[in-house]
């Protein structure tokens, strides 16, 4: 069960050894030249101490290294944790407590910040002046042995950590056994992608989102296909020139970029005929965004909603099945189901809480029994998204029960306010969020418009308020240059408050 085992060295094992693995910054890597990489690597974590069941972290750039070093600790039982790169000293002085890893490997990038932020003894890739204590990862890797051992790991074995997206708090870990990327191979890749190794794969998110790095560098593994990664920022001009020069097959995408991308100026100079799909996931898709997407590029768009306490994507539409506005229906292998506010099945088209039932769904949050004993219960999670379903049992997101706004005694979604909103033809980003006008709860919305939008507030807000109910639609608009986000693209809820 050993997931290196599985996704790399099997792949050298049944002949796809020539075969590219991984397209990245620096060329080309081989399932040949990946699998002997993984083995040096795995040699030097063992030799720094590091052994079944230590966690190890990566705070590394999208490239080789990042994706060798993973399969590395996995080949030799270790757990991951992955981080993103640009965060703050402090940032990373949380995950450094929080995580007490075994090793931590580091690059340019990264390096200054872990060190400001108390880390010591790291590992670190790439041409940096060295402290005492610290390791050269390319002289150690050089100097190792290429064939290594798999440690015997079982499916129940802790395997990986995958963070929550700390927009209404501090990150916490949800802990994955090795069963859980395997099943969401076969359940969500095969089972709704039809991935093959025909796909190349390209993703929008670093691959320190478990969405983007299963898509990019485990899924595709699986069946011989081809990830792409890049150390860069995502950009729409970024990704323009990736999909020119690469070709992929899927694009891992998320709503932000892809209003981007299709309000580019270059927009319509594109070729982007290689997809045969466009995954989106993070967030649920506007569906006037949807069809200004479809109108820019004619890509299809798989839209899924998935979660670190589920591992991946659990709710899913299908390539050729598709509904817009809705986040499909159940991956095979889970089932689904809304709760009204006693916790009995609502019926369909009222909207409730998600409950999501299935093989991926994490052990706990390492560190937090009591949010633990709410939120799993065996294979089924309690998600805390409010959804509806249709009669043809496709489902709908309303936004977050956390999130909701009492307005007029009323509990109003602020994304329903968003969707509106962005069905604008100036209107680019949008997030509404409560602010109390007399002791009154009201609605205001952050907008983000085109370069050379002329709208004004008063029209959008006529605009929305032709559109909702009289006590949804926002008293207050305010223009800003971008909406926050975390690290993996989400609306940062808690940081609207900051903006002027």
């Amino acid at each position: 069960m050993n997931l290196a085992t599985r996704f790399v060295d099997r792949n050298v094992d049944e002949g796809r050894g020539d075969r590219v693995a991984l397209i990245h910054d620096d060329g080309e890597t081989t399932y040949a030249e990946l699998a002997a990489l993984v083995n040096r690597i795995g040699h030097v974590l063992r030799d720094l101490g590091v052994g079944k069941g230590d966690r190890v972290l990566l705070a590394l750039s999208d490239g080789i290294e990042f994706v060798a070093s993973w399969y590395a600790a996995q080949k030799i039982g270790a757990v991951t944790a992955e981080v993103y790169t640009f965060l703050k000293p402090k940032d990373y002085a949380y995950y450094l407590g929080y995580v007490e890893p075994k090793a931590v490997l580091v690059d340019e990038v990264t390096v200054g910040a872990l060190r400001e932020a108390g880390g010591r003894d790291l590992v670190v890739i790439g041409d940096v002046e060295l402290r005492d204590g610290e390791r050269p990862f390319g002289t150690l890797v050089a100097a190792a042995p290429d064939r290594l051992d798999a440690e015997p790991t079982r499916e129940d074995d802790e395997a990986i950590w995958k963070f929550t997206t700390g927009s209404t708090g501090s990150p916490k870990a949800c802990v994955h056994p090795v069963r859980s990327p395997l099943a969401s191979f076969e359940n969500y890749a095969l089972g709704v992608l039809g991935m093959s190794e025909k796909d190349r794969v390209l993703s929008v998110p670093k691959l320190f989102f478990g969405y983007a790095r299963d898509l990019t560098a485990l899924f595709p593994f699986g069946v011989g296909g081809t990830g792409i990664a890049f150390a860069a920022r995502s950009t729409p001009e970024v990704l323009f020139g990736l999909i020119a020069r690469h070709r992929p097959t899927v694009l891992v995408n998320v709503p932000t970029m892809m209003g981007a991308m299709a309000a580019h100026p270059l927009a319509s100079h594109q070729d982007l005929s290689c997809l045969r799909l466009c995954t989106s996931a993070g967030e649920a898709l506007p569906p006037e965004l949807h069809r200004r997407w479809d109108a820019a590029f004619g890509v299809e768009v798989v839209d899924g909603i998935g979660s670190s306490e589920a591992y991946h994507i659990y709710l899913s539409n299908s390539p050729g099945a598709a509904e817009h506005g809705t986040l499909g229906r159940p991956v095979p292998g889970y089932s689904a189901r809304i709760l009204d506010e006693d916790g009995y099945p609502a019926p369909d088209g009222e909207i409730g809480t998600l409950e999501i039932t299935g093989p991926t769904v994490a052990r706990g949050y390492h560190g937090d029994p009591v949010k633990s004993a709410a939120t799993f219960h065996g294979e089924t999670v309690r998600t805390g998204d409010l959804f509806s379903r249709d009669a043809d049992g496709f489902f709908r997101h309303h936004g977050r029960a956390d999130a909701l706004l009492k307005i007029g005694g009323i509990f109003v979604a602020p994304g329903e306010i968003e969707h509106v909103l962005t069905a604008h033809p100036e209107v680019v980003d949008c997030a509404v969020a409560g602010y109390t006008d007399g002791g009154l709860t009201r609605a205001r919305a952050f907008v983000v418009v085109r370069d050379d939008a002329t709208v004004g507030a008063d029209e959008l807000i006529a605009f929305a308020k032709a559109r909702l109910a009289g006590h949804k639609y926002p008293r207050e608009i305010r223009f800003v240059d971008a909406l926050p986000r975390t690290a993996n693209g989400k609306l940062d809820r808690r940081a609207l408050e900051d903006l002027p």
